[in-house]
């Protein structure tokens, strides 16, 4: 294990009879950028809280750079945590709230001083070393809540939600000013996010989490053209997902039947006839036109339309499902326009079909 590897072994919080974080296990290498990504209560803030020692561990253990530190308090496990709201102290200046930290281990004023200019610099604030956090716009704060956390040189920075508060134009402008700081140091990164983009923008490794689990845990790619799960294909956004049962299995590919009786196939193994079934079918994989010898589709009935652009969203009501969605050219759909109601023909190539696991209960 390298200096700056973080694991959670069996990592489980309970609060009182209800279960946030059920047994999970992740290895984060060191020097990777990680995203928890998931909806709220999925237990992505508890599992951070619970590596940064805010939370206390139910059951389980975590190890950073081979030291066990699962009850270790927060000072002493080599992590620093930045929190969602920055929590800097108003009556302090720029310097005195980076330097706090030092200040409550005893060093020396002029010491820390000097290694709190250091940090500020590296975060481009030091022209404002003398004001104080009311006087600074948001992503300001950020830096200043940055520069307090890494002042204690951590092995890993711990951060629940850095970006929520700031608006959508800086919110871009900071994920990549994250992304560059964590190449330039070259430490741990574990971001709690719920936003699909952010993780997608930021992570080397992301992980998705539902209901106290981790439904899958991958690089970006990965996690966007192959899904491990439903859940993992509707909360990324990128997949539609058709339910059925297996009616065939031969020569790495499966057929399964919707209840509507349409039948699909997909490339895999499953397991027994009669079993069920999920796939996935990338959004923007998905063609206006009916299936062929060559393609896989269905009729349905378009449900909204919402133009973005550079592309249309088409959703239809059809195979069992109320939202199935294609994301297509603008050109392409003002060459051949469709309304609320119209009765479409959609089709997608067997590769851009994928089965899909079964994680959560």
């Amino acid at each position: 294990m390298a200096k700056g590897d973080l694991e959670l072994i069996r990592l489980t919080k309970r609060y009182g009879n209800a279960l946030a974080v059920d047994a999970i296990d992740l290895k984060v290498p060191a020097g990777t950028y990680c995203c928890l990504l998931g909806p709220s209560g999925c237990g992505k803030s508890s599992t951070l809280r619970m590596a940064a020692g805010h939370e206390t561990v139910s059951e389980g253990d975590v190890v950073l750079s081979e030291s066990q530190i699962t009850h270790a308090r927060p000072a002493d496990r080599g992590t620093a945590m930045m929190f969602q709201n920055y929590a800097l102290f108003p009556h302090l200046d720029l310097v005195d709230n980076v330097a706090f930290s030092m200040k409550m281990k005893g060093v020396n004023k002029e010491i820390r001083q000097a290694k709190a200019l250091d940090m500020l610099k590296l975060m481009q604030m030091e022209p404002y070393a003398n004001r104080r956090p009311a006087q600074l716009s948001g992503g300001q704060q950020q830096r200043v809540a940055l520069a307090r956390a890494l002042i204690t040189d951590p092995e890993a920075l711990l951060l629940d939600e850095p970006l929520s508060a700031l608006d959508p134009f800086l919110k871009i402008r900071m994920r990549a000013e994250l992304k560059k700081l964590q190449k330039t140091l070259g430490i741990t990164f574990v971001h709690v996010t719920h936003s699909q983009e952010e993780a997608m923008a930021l992570s080397d490794l992301i992980v998705v989490m539902n209901n106290g689990r981790i439904e899958q845990a991958a690089e970006a790619r990965e996690v966007f053209e192959r899904p491990a799960t439903a859940f993992v294909a509707r909360f990324m956004g990128d997949h539609n997902v058709l339910s059925g049962r297996v009616t065939a299995s031969q020569d790495g590919v499966v057929k399964l039947e919707v209840p509507e009786g349409q039948t699909f196939s997909v490339r895999g193994k499953a397991t027994e006839t009669g079993a069920p079934i999920d796939i996935g079918i990338r959004t923007d994989r998905v063609r206006l036109a009916p299936p062929s010898e060559k393609s896989l589709g269905f009729n349905g009935i378009v449900s909204n339309v919402e133009y973005r652009g550079a592309s249309v969203k088409i959703t239809v009501i059809g195979a069992g499902s109320e939202d199935f969605t294609a994301i297509i050219r603008d050109t392409e759909y003002f060459a051949k326009p469709v309304s609320v109601g119209d009765a479409l023909s959609l089709s997608w190539a067997l590769e851009d079909a994928v089965l899909l696991g079964r994680v959560s209960a």
